[in-house]
């Protein structure tokens, strides 16, 4: 870890682009940003004119690289957050499914329970628990046969086993109990709109009690026409609401996730991957919840053809949102990482290159191709 320079790199901070200059480590955290080239008595690593962003902050994944979360094992956490690093993810919420409570628990368990081995692989900052309290009409990929009514004793029942860790939760606002239960708690959990069937109202009530978030947008909602605007409607025209998306071509035409982020701007829109245990392998046979899942050509879809997930890695994420809004980097950084943080009151140490912050950081080409992961200023080269 030590104490080095990064120098000769293009740098994006919240301030703005530097063209040309160098970036202070020390044991672990960001010492210092300048312009122009060092000329200190340091170690120096050479940039060679590379770009450098934060570290990926992926909100909403369940896994990759052979991992899922509801596989409940250290060794899940282990592979997963060192791979996780090769597409510039640095932080991460580990994300669960609709299944039993039972199996909710022993996933939360794991999560809340898990060491590291070491630094070199990406933190787990808490968890995103996508279902059980979703719509039984809206479920996509979720095991119906699991879905449950949301309460406040239920839910303090599974941040009890999680030891606080649950960051984000994904429920449907129209369903019984789900009212009362983000007005109870909307100040100790994010609550999201996911797998919903509620309108346009629904949506504006529910973030008057609390709601702040909207899951997965496009997908497993409702739609927008010009009478009924749906869950889209709301998501786009209201400002409270932070709203993620999974950029990735297929779970959204890449014109909607250019209006989405036109609507939304770049400090109310989120890049998730919504990965599943695919990432990073080969077309086949998978599979998620529970449910066998086809992967081909870039598509993880159930045996109903119904999406289940994707195999998006969030360098891919960032370039495609790049590409498809017609937006630069200086623009886009903060889509992965800042949004993020802010949304999880992780700011003060985690989502931008500024002095004082951990040195979570990625070095990437022109083409988002990620050259290097620093992770708690530890390099870690993996050129794609």
């Amino acid at each position: 870890m030590g104490h080095y320079i990064l120098d000769n790199a293009v740098i994006y901070t919240e301030q703005g682009k530097i063209e040309n200059g160098y970036i202070e480590i020390q044991d672990g955290y960001i010492q210092d940003i300048q312009e122009g080239s060092y000329s200190g008595n340091l170690e120096v690593v050479d940039v060679n004119g590379q770009h450098i962003i934060p570290g990926f902050i992926d909100i909403h994944i369940h896994g990759g690289y052979g991992q899922d979360v509801m596989d409940a094992t250290p060794e899940t956490l282990n592979i997963l957050s060192e791979n996780l690093l090769s597409e510039g993810t640095t932080s991460f919420l580990a994300t669960t499914m609709t299944q039993s409570s039972e199996a909710i628990n022993k996933a939360l368990k794991n999560v809340a329970e898990y060491k590291p081995l070491d630094d070199k692989r990406a933190e787990i900052l808490g968890v995103h628990l996508e279902g059980p309290f979703i719509s039984e009409h809206k479920v996509g990929a979720q095991n119906p046969k699991y879905v449950a009514r949301p309460s406040v004793a239920k839910f303090e029942a599974f941040q009890s086993v999680a030891k606080d860790k649950i960051k984000i939760i994904t429920i449907a606002p129209e369903v019984e109990g789900a009212k009362e239960t983000i007005q109870a708690l909307n100040d100790k959990v994010i609550f999201s709109a996911g797998h919903t069937i509620t309108d346009y109202d629904g949506i504006e009530e529910a973030v008057d009690n609390g709601l702040q978030h909207i899951t997965h947008l496009y997908n497993a909602q409702t739609t927008f026409t010009h009478r009924e605007p749906g869950v889209f409607g709301a998501a786009l025209t209201d400002e409270r609401l932070t709203t993620e998306v999974i950029v990735d071509g297929v779970h959204s035409h890449p014109a909607s996730v250019k209006l989405a982020y036109l609507s939304k701007g770049n400090k109310n829109f989120c890049v998730i991957t919504d990965a599943m245990r695919a990432k990073g392998m080969k077309d086949g046979e998978y599979d998620l919840g529970g449910q066998n899942v086809h992967v081909n050509d870039h598509e993880a879809r159930l045996e109903n053809g119904s999406l289940a997930g994707s195999i998006l890695l969030m360098n891919k994420g960032l370039k495609n949102l790049m590409n498809y809004a017609n937006i630069p980097l200086e623009e886009a950084w903060r889509t992965t990482s800042l949004n993020q943080a802010i949304r999880l009151n992780v700011e003060d140490r985690l989502g931008s290159i500024k002095k004082g912050k951990q040195a979570d950081l990625v070095i990437v080409d022109s083409e988002i191709n990620v050259l290097t992961t620093i992770k708690k200023g530890y390099i870690i080269d993996n050129e794609q």
